[in-house]
Order: structure tokens, then sequence, then C-alpha cells
């Protein structure tokens, strides 16, 4: 049995200083639960997996739109396993974002891992208003431990006030392009994680880059942070060009806008040897 779903949040300023969140509709495997928060304004959700998925022939998705002036922070329970059908069919991924002038979103997932034998599809869309911030994180692991990766495409394109700011293919895994595991791409390695932060922070200058990473400042108001190193490693390198939060009452700036994603990275620092996949 295949399964197609789509689950959907929007999140929207509360008229207190809060975000309130009036839809929030979780959909076949993709359970959402309001979480706590990690700073007042914001709201947090976290995708929970009510079933194992993505299978082969699955389709599942989930849209999340912040208004203008909301702050939303979405993340998840559990890595994302991707598995096969006894078809060979393929599975297929789908994220749209949408953030509104003013608004801040966090997209904070867990890694997704192709497990042998398995084909997944996986594209992301994010729409940005010209005063939007964003904070993307995506990880991607190729097998679980001791096993042969399955097969993983991936595309992620952001547009930022009517202009496209990025747009990234990735294809890892047997069916993929010859040489994704030579020396000039992944050669051993086995993980693919990238931050993307809009509008980039100040305490980008000067970057310490941990070995196979890259910081490269984008066409546009944007920082894409991409790493083969291991998650320990791009854990704490996101965490370092995450800014301190600032005292209160100081004036803001447009390094708020990451801010709240340091915290959630430096828990995962400490935690990561415990969460990593078995």
């Amino acid at each position: 049995m295949t399964v197609a779903s789509v689950a959907r949040i929007r999140a929207v300023p509360s008229g207190a200083g809060g975000t309130a969140l009036p839809l929030l509709a979780g959909a076949g495997p993709l359970a959402l639960r309001r979480t706590r928060a990690p700073r007042d304004g914001w709201a947090r959700v976290t995708v929970v997996g009510a079933m194992s998925a993505p299978l082969g022939g699955d389709r599942l998705g989930i849209d999340v739109e912040v208004a203008a002036g909301a702050r939303l922070t979405v993340d998840s329970a559990a890595a994302t396993v991707s598995l096969p059908d006894r078809e060979g069919r393929p599975a297929f991924h789908d994220v749209r974002l949408t953030v509104g002038e003013g608004a801040e979103l966090h997209w904070l997932p867990e890694p997704v891992i192709a497990a042998r034998g398995s084909d997944l599809r996986m594209t992301t869309r994010v729409t940005l208003a010209a005063g939007a911030c964003l904070v993307l994180r995506e990880e991607l692991v190729l097998g679980r431990h001791g096993e042969a990766p399955g097969h993983l495409t991936t595309r992620l394109t952001v547009d930022h006030g009517g202009r496209t700011l990025l747009d990234q293919s990735l294809a890892f895994g047997p069916g993929a392009a010859p040489g994704w595991d030579g020396p000039a791409v992944l050669g051993a390695h086995r993980t693919m994680s990238q931050l993307l932060v809009v509008p980039p922070p100040a305490s980008a200058a000067g970057f310490p880059l941990p070995p196979l990473s890259s910081l490269t400042p984008l066409a546009g108001p944007g920082l894409l942070l991409t790493s083969a190193a291991p998650r320990t490693a791009f854990a704490e390198a996101s965490a370092a060009l995450m800014p301190v939060a600032p005292p209160a009452g100081s004036a803001p700036d447009l390094d708020l806008c990451v801010q709240v994603a340091a915290g959630a990275i430096a828990v995962e620092v400490e935690n990561t040897e415990a969460r990593q996949p078995q």
C-alpha cells in the first residue's frame, strides 16, 4: 500500500507579540505537534513520524506558510529513512515554504537517510518576500551504518523578492551520474549537509571552515554552508556561524534572523553522538 498525503502549517502573528498556528494539519505518516518555542514571540512545530515512510511509491509533502510578521521554527523528532518497496518504485517528498514580509522561518529537520535499495526524489521550493528571513538546514546520509546507499536526488530552489536566489540539484547513489563517489564529489564520504542563511549574518566574516566544507556568498542576500564532514563537525560549524543573542534591550539587526537557530544547533552538537543513526 502506498501513501499520498500533504501536511500543512500556517503561522500568523497572534496580535499579542506572539505567533499563532491557525492551521496545523498532519497527514498520513507526517504528524505535527506544537512544541515549546526557544524564544518568546516564536512558534515551534515538530514533525513526528506516525509510520515508516517514505516507502517506494509514496508521495509525501509538507506545505508551510509563515505570514508577514510571524516567526516559526519547524524541526523533526527523528531522522527520515527512505525505504525500498518490493517493486523498486521511487518515493517523492516535496516541501514548499512561503515566508512573508518581515517573517522568519527556521527549517531544521533531522537528516534524510537513503537506505540500501531505496529511491527518493526530494524537492524543496522556498518563496521569500524581500524582507523575509530564513535559516534552512538539509542533511543527507547515504546508507545506514555499514550498508550501501540508496538512490537520492534533491532539488532546492529559493526565490527572494521575485528573483531566483538559489537553484541547485544533487544526485547520489546507484543510478546517479558517474562520478558522484569520485574524488571530485564525495569520494568515500557518505554525508552531504547544507545550511542556508538569508540574509547572511555579519558573523560570517573570518568564519573558520572545517575540512570538506565551503562557505558560498550567493548573488543576493544569502550565504550557503556546504559540508561533507561528519555530522558533529557540520553541527559545530553551523553553531559557530550563528551569532550570540544580544543583551535584552539592545537594538536589533539582521543577525536576529538566525540567533534562535543557533541555540537549536548548539544543543544538537551536545547530543549528536546519541542521535547518530545506526
